[in-house]
C-alpha cells in the first residue's frame, strides 16, 4: 500500500519567479525507508513540509498529493496531528514545555487523551527511547542528541503512520548522529513506520535506506537504491555524487562490475578483496603540509568559565594556541564546552581564571575589533535587516562610495552562492543558505583572525569545496582560522591541526594525520574503512589516490556578472517642481491664516472654512517638501478598490446595530447591564470576522496572529497607566486594520477595550471605548486598504491624530453625559466637548507620535508574515 502518492507536484513562493519544486512525481510505499538530498535550496524542506499540510508553507502549489489513497487538503487537523510525525532541523524550535514528562505527554493532551491512557503511552514510549534516567529532568538542562530523541519520543508517542525528519541531524555530533539515526531505524524495522528522511550528511543515512533520492533545483534527479544512487550521479555528473558515503566514491572511482558497498563494512570487505588483485601504493599520496609554529595570534592560558558562581566549571583549565596562518579544527561531542570556549575568546564571556590574549593583548586592549571574526554557530543571531542585501551592505566599510560597496556585496554573494537569496529575507531561506549569509557578513569585513562554531552545518557537500578554497584563499593571505566543528570529513582533508575537546578543556590534539591515525572511533569513515590495507590513509581522496582510482575535480567559475536584477530601494528623490508646488502650498497657508487672524470676517462660520482650507494647504505643502515613501507599496493580496458584500455588511453592523444595541442598553437596561452589552458587542463583532472565512477555515496561525495583536493592545495600555491618554492602544488598532483590514481592526479595537477594562475597571464606558476603538480599526482598513489613503508615516500619524481627535473624542465625550443623566441638552454635550477637549489633543499626540516610531517595523512585520504563511489572503 502506498502511503504517499505525488503526482505532478509543483510550488512556487509568493514574490518568487523561480519554482522551488518542479513537476515532481513520486510515490513512498507503506513501511519503506526513504532518503532525500541535494544542495541547500534545492526544495528538500519545501517538500517534505507540504506532506504535512498543517506546517506547509504558502504559496502556488499545481498538482496533488495522496495521503493513503486520500486527498491530503481533505484531512482534517486531528488526522495529519496523529497520522504524520514531524521531527524538525532544530531541536530547539520543536520543544515546547520545560520538562521531559510533560513534552511527551504535551501532543496527547491536545488529543484529548484520557489521563490513564496518557500514562501508559508515555511510559511505554519512556521504555522504548531509554530516557528512564532524565525522564523528570528539564528540558533546556539536556545536550543536543538528548533534545532530538525527546522529540522524536514525543512525535512517535501519537503512533504516526508516516515519520518526516527534516535534518534531523545536523545539530548533533558524529556519535550522536549515529545513535540518532540507528534509533530511527530501529522504529522503521521494529514498527514498520514509514520513514522520509531528508539529510546532508550521508554517510550514516544512506546506509539504512532503502530509497535514496536526490534533487537539484527542485527537480528529481535520481531514485534509486543506495548501492545504485552514485553510480547514476556519477554517469550525469552532478555534484551530489561528492556527497556520497565514502565507500560508494571509492568504489566508484575505479573500473568494476561487482556490488557497490554503502557501509564501512562492506567498503571494508571491498577493499580488501580489491588489494588482492591491484596494487596499492601509498608512497604518493597528497602530502600535507605540517604546520610550522609561527607567531601565536590567540593564546588561551589555563581559562576557567562557569556560567553561574554556584554551577560547576563549564571551561576547566583550557589551555589552546592558534598561530598564524593556520587553520585549526576543534572537534568534540556535545555539551563539552567548545562554544562557550568560542565565546571567551570573541570577548562575549569573560574567563573567570587564566588569560586569554589575541596578538599578545588583552582583548579590551584591542583598538581595531575587525581584526576578529567570529562566525556564531546559530546564524540568525546575525541577521537584523530586512533583506540579505541589506545585511550584507550593513557590514561594509561605510567610509566608502556606494557603488564599491554595492560592488564587494555582489561579489561576496557570488563567492558564496547567495545572489538568487539578495532579496530575500534572511529568515525566509534555508539553513544551508543562512549559514553562507552569516559567512559573506563575516568576509566582509575581512579579518585576520576568524573564528567559527559550526560553520558547515546545513552545507552541502558542493558548497564546502567552495568553502574550503574560501578558506584557503584566507590563509595565503595570512589570515588564521580556528573552526569548532562536527564535520570529522571536513577538517581531516582542510586542517593543519585538530584537537579533541573533551569536559571543558583540550585532551588531545596534533597534525591533522596523525591526530585521526591514532583515533579508533572518533576519527573518519576512510580511516575505519582502510585502516587495516591501507593505514597510511585518512581521507577518501586518499584512498583512492592509493589504489589507481580517478577523482574528478572540478574547476569553479568565477566569472561574475556585476549587473544582478537587483534595484536596491532607496528614498525617492524630491523633483523640483514638487519641491515648488510645497512652497506655494505652505506660502498659500500663511497668507490664508493671517488673513482670518487680522482680515475683517464678522461671521464665524466663514472664519471656520478658510481656517479649515487653510489646515488642507498646510497639508499638501508639507506633503510636497517632505515626500513620504509608501511603507507597504506593493501589496501581497491586492484589495478591489470598490467594497465587497462582506465589508458592506460589516459597515451596516457597525453603523447601525451596535449603535442600536448601545441605545437599547442605556435606555431600556437602564445603563447597568454592561457586561450583557459588552458581550453583545463582541458577538456581534465577530461576525464580520467570521464572514471573511465563508468559503474556507479559518486556520490557527491566523487566530494567533490576531490575538498577539490584541494582546500588544492590552499591554501597551497597561504599561503606561501611568500617563493618563499617552498610551500606544489606538496606534495598534490602526496599525492592525491597516494590515489585515477593516473587520480585523474592529475585532482588534473592540476586544482590546473589553479585555484591558479587566484591568482598569468595567463599567458603563466599556461598550462606548469597544464601539470607539472598533470603528476607528474598521475605518483604517477601509482607507487604507481600499487605497483611498496612502501607507506613509506622515499620512497614518495624521490619520492618528484625527481619530483620536475627532472621532474617539466625538464618540467619547458625549458618552460622558449619556452615561450618567437620562435627559441630556445640548449644553451638556458641549461643555463634555470643551472639557475633554485637552485630554483629547493628549491621546492624539501620543497616537501620532506612537504611529510614527512603530507604523514602519509593524507593518513591515506584519506584512512578511501575510506573504509567508498567507495569513487573512
Amino acid at each position: 500500500m502506498e502511503t504517499y502518492r505525488i503526482s505532478s507536484l509543483s510550488f512556487t513562493y509568493p514574490n518568487r519567479c523561480e519554482k522551488a519544486l518542479k513537476n515532481i512525481n513520486i510515490s513512498v510505499n507503506e513501511g519503506e525507508f526513504v532518503t532525500v538530498c541535494g544542495k541547500s535550496g534545492c526544495g528538500k524542506t519545501t517538500l517534505l513540509r507540504l506532506l504535512k499540510p498543517a506546517i506547509s508553507p504558502f504559496g502556488d502549489k499545481e498538482g496533488k498529493i495522496l495521503f493513503c489513497g486520500q486527498d491530503i487538503e481533505e484531512t482534517d487537523l486531528k488526522m495529519q496531528t496523529e497520522k504524520i510525525g514531524f521531527v524538525m532541523q532544530n531541536p530547539d524550535n520543536q520543544i515546547v514545555t520545560d520538562k521531559v514528562w510533560h513534552e511527551l505527554c504535551f501532543g496527547l493532551e491536545s488529543l484529548g487523551l484520557k489521563t490513564p491512557v496518557i500514562r501508559a503511552k508515555v511510559a511505554e514510549m519512556a521504555s522504548f527511547f531509554g530516557i528512564e534516567n532524565w525522564f523528570y529532568k528539564k528540558t533546556d538542562e539536556l545536550s543536543g542528541g538528548q533534545k532530538q530523541i525527546l522529540n522524536l519520543a514525543s512525535v512517535m508517542v501519537m503512533e504516526p503512520n508516516v515519520l518526516i525528519l527534516d535534518e534531523p541531524t545536523s545539530q548533533l555530533d558524529p556519535i550522536a548522529s549515529r545513535e540518532f539515526l540507528e534509533l530511527v531505524k530501529k522504529i522503521n524495522v521494529e514498527l514498520g513506520i514509514t520513514v522520509i528522511l531528508a539529510e546532508h550528511r550521508l554517510e550514516e543515512a544512506i546506509a539504512i535506506s532503502d530509497r535514496v533520492i536526490v534533487m537539484d533545483g527542485g527537480e528529481i534527479i535520481a531514485d534509486a537504491k543506495p548501492d545504485s544512487v552514485g553510480r547514476i550521479l556519477k554517469e550525469i555528473n552532478r555534484d551530489m555524487f561528492d556527497a556520497m558515503p565514502t565507500p560508494v566514491r571509492v568504489f566508484e572511482s575505479v573500473e568494476n562490475d561487482g556490488k557497490c558497498p554503502v557501509t564501512v563494512r562492506e567498503g571494508k570487505d571491498w577493499l580488501s578483496e580489491f588489494s588482492k588483485t591491484h596494487k596499492s601504493d601509498e608512497t604518493h599520496l597528497p602530502k600535507k603540509e605540517k604546520s610550522q609554529n609561527k607567531r601565536a595570534v590567540i593564546e588561551v592560558k589555563e581559562a576557567f568559565y562557569r556560567y553561574e558562581r554556584t554551577a560547576p566549571d563549564v571551561i576547566k583549565n583550557l589551555n589552546l594556541t592558534l598561530f598564524e596562518g593556520e587553520f585549526l579544527a576543534v572537534l568534540g561531542g556535545n555539551g563539552t564546552g567548545k562554544t562557550t570556549a568560542i565565546s571567551l575568546i570573541a570577548g562575549i564571556n569573560k574567563q573567570q581564571r587564566g588569560e586569554i590574549l589575541i596578538n599578545g593583548k588583552k582583548f579590551s586592549e584591542i583598538q581595531n575589533p575587525d581584526i576578529l571574526g567570529v562566525l556564531p554557530q546559530e546564524p540568525k543571531s546575525v541577521f537584523s535587516k530586512k533583506t540579505v542585501f541589506d545585511e550584507l551592505m550593513g557590514m561594509t566599510d561605510s567610509k566608502l562610495p556606494k557603488n564599491e560597496r554595492q560592488k564587494a556585496v555582489f561579489e561576496v554573494a557570488h563567492l558564496c552562492r547567495i545572489a538568487d537569496t539578495l532579496k530575500s529575507h534572511p529568515y525566509d531561506i534555508s539553513g544551508g543558505e543562512q549559514e553562507r549569509v552569516a559567512l559573506a557578513m563575516v568576509l566582509l569585513k575581512k579579518p585576520r583572525i576568524l573564528v567559527m562554531d559550526e560553520p558547515t552545518k546545513g552545507m552541502d557537500a558542493h558548497f564546502k569545496k567552495i568553502f574550503s578554497q574560501i578558506l584557503k584563499d584566507l590563509k595565503r593571505g595570512g589570515a588564521s582560522i580556528l573552526m569548532v566543528s562536527h564535520d570529522l570529513e571536513f577538517c581531516a582533508e582542510y586542517a593543519d591541526r585538530c584537537a579533541l575537546f573533551f569536559d571543558g578543556s583540550i585532551t588531545a590534539e596534533g597534525d591533522t594525520y596523525e591526530f585521526f591515525k591514532e583515533n579508533r572511533f572518533y576519527t573518519t569513515s576512510a580511516c575505519r574503512m582502510a585502516r587495516e590495507v591501507l593505514p597510511s590513509c585518512v581521507t577518501a581522496k586518499d584512498i583512492i589516490f592509493a589504489i589507481g582510482g580517478k577523482i574528478d575535480e572540478k574547476k569553479e567559475d568565477t566569472d561574475f556578472n556585476y549587473t544582478l536584477d537587483f534595484e536596491k530601494e532607496l528614498p525617492p528623490e524630491k523633483p523640483k517642481k514638487k519641491t515648488a508646488q510645497g512652497i506655494f502650498f505652505v506660502l498659500s497657508f500663511a497668507v490664508l491664516y493671517l488673513f482670518r487672524l487680522f482680515g475683517n470676517i464678522g461671521a464665524e462660520m466663514p472664519k471656520r472654512l478658510l481656517g479649515a482650507v487653510a489646515v488642507v494647504l498646510l497639508w499638501c505643502g508639507l506633503s510636497c517638501l517632505f515626500p513620504q515613501k509608501e511603507l507597504s507599496p506593493t501589496d501581497r493580496f491586492p484589495q478591489k478598490t470598490r467594497l465587497t458584500k462582506r465589508t458592506l455588511f460589516a459597515s451596516v453592523l457597525i453603523v447601525l446595530v451596535i449603535p442600536l444595541t448601545i441605545f437599547f442598553g442605556v435606555y431600556y437596561l437602564g445603563d447597568r447591564k454592561y457586561y450583557f452589552i459588552s458581550l453583545l458587542i463582541v458577538l456581534e463583532t465577530l461576525l464580520p470576522f467570521f464572514a471573511m472565512f465563508e468559503n474556507r477555515k479559518a486556520e490557527a496561525r491566523e487566530i494567533v496572529l490576531i490575538s498577539v495583536l490584541c494582546a500588544l493592545g492590552v499591554a501597551g495600555r497597561i504599561a503606561f497607566f501611568m500617563v493618563p491618554e499617552f498610551k500606544p492602544l489606538l496606534a495598534v488598532v490602526i496599525l492592525s486594520g491597516i494590515c489585515l483590514g477593516g473587520e480585523v481592526g474592529f475585532l482588534v479595537g473592540a476586544m482590546t477595550a473589553f479585555v484591558s477594562n479587566f484591568f482598569f475597571g468595567q463599567g458603563t464606558w466599556t461598550q462606548w471605548q469597544m464601539f470607539a476603538l472598533g470603528i476607528i480599526g474598521f475605518l483604517a482598513g477601509v482607507l487604507f486598504q481600499k487605497g483611498i489613503l496612502k501607507k506613509t508615516k506622515l499620512t497614518i500619524s495624521a490619520f492618528g491624530f484625527f481619530s483620536a481627535l475627532v472621532i474617539y473624542g466625538g464618540i467619547m465625550n458625549p458618552a460622558s453625559v449619556f452615561m450618567v443623566t437620562a435627559n441630556p441638552t445640548k449644553a451638556m454635550i458641549y461643555s463634555s466637548f470643551l472639557m475633554g477637549l485637552p485630554i483629547d489633543m493628549v491621546h492624539a499626540l501620543s497616537t501620532s507620535f506612537f504611529l510614527w516610531f512603530l507604523s514602519e517595523p509593524f507593518i513591515e512585520k506584519i506584512e512578511r508574515i501575510k506573504t509567508k504563511y498567507g495569513i487573512l489572503k
